[in-house]
């Protein structure tokens, strides 16, 4: 198939994305009061008059009037209480969440608006005008924590809060994922897109997620200032390979910025810097360099000085010219303004490139109102209308309802309630009765405590009818079972156990048969082999599916017997277990071996259970040795079918990241209970690895779970796995994360399934390179894990290898 026939299959496949996409944004015109949809995007606004009651629509006027979603906004009144939308949303998917403010001319008198903006409890970000034409973007990446969220705005210091538009976009199961991310959001500092041919934003269609790419050509006070000399723009119509964690748009990957006079140097204001971060750098070699050019620079950047030391070559990076390069900083501290320069290396014929950027910062997950508190308190208030109407989002913050106390521990408690001479009417919730919350319902008179005596006296009768039905059912069960049983027995015993041959009816050991007839089948029943081996008393040995017994015909013939127990499935836990024994296992042959060890062919026939149930890795034949200073080695691909790194064997070049995406399809198999490799499984997908991602694309990742789970273990603990399992089988061994990443997101995953919560390391643990390697104690708890059964290994004569 050629290119061209290769694109016109493309296209219908890429729609039909898009579109699935498009069905699950959410666009809010803030102060709208119509449905339309946008003709430049195609996306579907609706109007908020239904979901917003309070605040007034307002005419804006600007130089953004084509723009239908910023001709009004909606304002809310200058008090100390907040004004909430809840949005749907699928609880640990990952979500873009897009706040917009454009305020317009200002009346005399008026001052511009200052004001807080929230994200359930967490407070997003200070939004603060100063330029009447400019449209204000905030936007958070989250793992949703529950099935909604509330964005609210509150406490006004100038002006009185509005928003213009609220949006929600759902991500990709690979993007965005942090170490971090159940106890922070990631707030976008900036995502720019350099070499942009016009001021214009990249945003959807050409981004199926939406985003906003900003253009460097962008003038804004301290945005993108300090630009060194020689800074040109270039641009391709070539396709980009993306396909990379976070699938920034080709059409942002077309473009790039070249410093060639050897240096690009920028500076731009981060605001609510200094902070923690994560730094995204997008590279593609989009120029043809001849056969004696290369383009090498470094980062010069003294807040990020171990990165500053590599050299990047985007070609050799990518695999090749047009392919996209991704480097990340998963966790650095950056400061207000940030300065930064990329600097040609001494051998290199081609200056620095660069297309696009993407800074965001983390920002602290703040604790809710006690899950309990609050869905009596939500019960209580739906009791009045007027109630229901008056207070949104979280009970207690970022400010308390009108209505109610609360305390300042962590996390809030309700305390007191105050609701004399209102109009609510009903049964008071039971689980209100049984808090120690103080409250006063005087002046209601249609709220009432429930009758709950006649109501338990029925409740208890029919509970007890019920136990003793069930009861008898069960005995009359065991009874029926215990009867068939028997019968079972007793007709194979007169059966006795046959074997394939062609058979002698009657023809038994017992009874004179030759063990070593090759046209006989000799019967034999349990009683006789339960004679044969003093009824199983003499274990010889164990297999792995059963123990192994000696016997002793009467015929002076002496006979092994295997007596077998049947494959039991594994529990989540157990297969947790698994993995991680497992995966420090692999992680000790990367980092805590002196050279390390790439094994090469990891899969789960080379991962052996004891009779705990714990896993070491053995087999290594096809083992390699690394060296410093090398960053891969030339070597015919060697492994087995659906554990082989594509990459690897593509390009003939070993790394540490070819055993990650092995150890990735393990996780799959041990997450879908299914083989690598299997048509009648797949289908057309042929494999584990391209079902599983074809699934991840679609947004149905749970479909990828074992029937056998479900209701046997925690969504959220699966979903973790999923997520590193996904990243691992990454297309480029540049996107796969390391073996501590994964040990880190499989641990994360068992304290989830064992009901611990999450908690983020010391600060220590959250700052700083991760490349360090793992102390000596660690080293020898992991040796354990080993089954080390070549000699070459220990002799250190391996090929070498990284």
């Amino acid at each position: 198939m050629d290119l061209s026939s290769l694109f016109l299959v493309l296209i219908p496949l890429l729609t039909s994305f898009a579109v699935c996409q498009l069905e699950e944004f959410v666009s809010i015109d803030c102060g709208g009061t119509s449905n339309y949809t946008d003709t430049s995007t195609g996306l579907a606004w609706i109007s908020d008059s239904r979901i917003m009651q309070h605040g007034i629509s307002v005419e804006v006027e600007s130089p953004n009037r084509s723009m239908v979603q910023y001709q009004k906004r909606r304002d809310f009144p200058i008090e100390s209480k907040k004004y909430c939308y809840t949005l749907s949303t699928e609880e640990r998917r990952r979500y873009l969440v897009r706040a917009t403010f454009q305020y317009g001319s200002l009346d005399s008198g008026d001052t511009y608006p200052q004001f807080q903006l929230y994200l359930d409890a967490t407070k997003w970000a200070t939004v603060s005008i100063y330029d009447a034409s400019r449209i204000y973007v905030k936007e958070m990446i989250i793992r949703a924590p529950s099935n909604s969220i509330d964005v609210c705005m509150c406490c006004a210091t100038t002006g009185s809060p509005f928003i213009s538009t609220l949006e929600l976009r759902p991500l990709n199961l690979s993007m965005y994922a942090t170490d971090f991310e159940d106890n922070f959001f990631l707030e976008v500092a900036a995502r720019i897109n350099f070499g942009a041919p016009t001021e214009d934003a990249v945003r959807y269609p050409d981004d199926p997620y939406d985003r906003i790419w900003d253009s460097d050509l962008i003038k804004r006070q301290n945005y993108l200032v300090g630009v060194a000399p020689g800074t040109e723009r270039i641009s391709t119509t070539r396709n980009i390979d993306i396909e990379t964690r976070e699938y920034p748009p080709v059409k942002v990957m077309q473009t790039a910025v070249v410093g060639t006079k050897g240096v690009l140097s920028y500076r731009l204001n981060l605001e609510d810097f200094p902070a923690n971060a994560r730094a995204y750098a997008y590279f593609a070699e989009i120029e043809d360099l001849g056969q004696n050019e290369s383009r090498k620079f470094k980062l010069k950047q003294p807040y990020i000085a171990d990165y500053s030391n590599a050299v990047v070559n985007i070609a050799e990076n990518a695999n090749g010219s047009y392919t996209l390069y991704e480097p990340s900083y998963m966790n650095v501290t950056l400061e207000f303004v940030l300065s930064f320069s990329f600097v040609m290396t001494p051998d290199s014929t081609r200056g620095p490139l660069l297309n696009a950027l993407e800074i965001s910062k983390y920002v602290q997950i703040a604790s809710k109102t006690d899950k309990q508190d609050t869905t009596v308190v939500n019960a209580f208030r739906l009791l009045s209308a007027q109630s229901s109407q008056t207070n949104e989002g979280d009970p207690c913050v970022p400010t308390p309802w009108e209505w109610v106390n609360c305390s300042t521990t962590t996390p809030p408690r309700i305390t007191k309630m105050f609701i004399q001479n209102n109009s609510f009417s009903g049964e008071i919730p039971a689980g209100l009765i049984s808090k120690k919350i103080i409250f006063n319902y005087d002046g209601n008179a249609e709220l009432h405590r429930g009758k709950k005596k006649h109501f338990k006296m029925v409740l208890g009768i029919s509970i007890g009818v019920l136990v003793i039905l069930l009861i008898l059912f069960l005995v009359s069960l065991v009874l029926l079972l215990n009867t068939r049983r028997k019968a079972s027995k007793k007709k194979r015993e007169e059966k006795g156990i046959s074997g394939r041959t062609n058979s002698k009816p009657g023809y038994s050991f017992l009874r004179g048969g030759n063990l070593m007839d090759e046209n006989t089948t000799c019967y034999i029943t349990l009683s006789e082999l339960k004679e044969a081996t003093d009824n199983f008393s003499k274990k010889i040995g164990k297999g792995s599916f059963g123990s192994v017994y000696y016997g002793k015909m009467r015929d002076g013939k002496e006979i092994a017997v295997k007596k077998s127990f049947k494959k039991q499935k594994l529990d989540w836990l157990a297969r947790l277990r698994i993995a991680e024994d497992a995966a420090k296992g692999l992680e000790y042959l990367h980092t805590g071996c002196n050279p390390s060890i790439i094994h090469r062919d990891i899969k789960t026939g080379n991962i052996l259970l004891d009779i705990n149930m714990r896993a070491k890795v053995s087999d290594f034949g096809l083992s390699r040795l690394a060296e410093e200073d090398l960053t891969h080695i030339s070597s015919i691909a060697r492994g087995t079918v659906g554990y082989l790194d594509p990459e690897y064997y593509a390009s003939q070049q070993l790394t540490e990241k070819s055993d990650v995406y092995s150890f990735g399809v393990v996780l799959l198999e041990l997450i879908a209970g299914k083989k690598p490799v299997s048509s009648e499984d797949y289908s057309d997908e042929m494999n584990i690895v391209h079902w599983a991602r074809s699934l991840t694309h679609k947004g149905d990742a749970m479909s990828i779970i074992d029937p056998s789970l479900e209701g046997n273990a925690k969504t959220e603990s699966i979903w973790r796995v999923v997520e590193i399992a996904m990243q691992c089988v990454e297309q480029h061994g540049a996107s796969r994360p390391r073996m501590q990443e994964i040990i880190l997101a499989i641990q994360d995953a068992i304290k989830i399934e064992k009901g611990t919560e999450n908690k983020l390391k010391s600060s220590s643990s959250f700052s700083g390179s991760s490349s360090s390697k793992p102390h000596s104690s660690r080293k020898t708890l992991l040796t354990s894990f080993l089954e080390i059964e070549s000699p070459d290994v220990s002799n250190g004569c391996l090929p070498s290898a990284r």
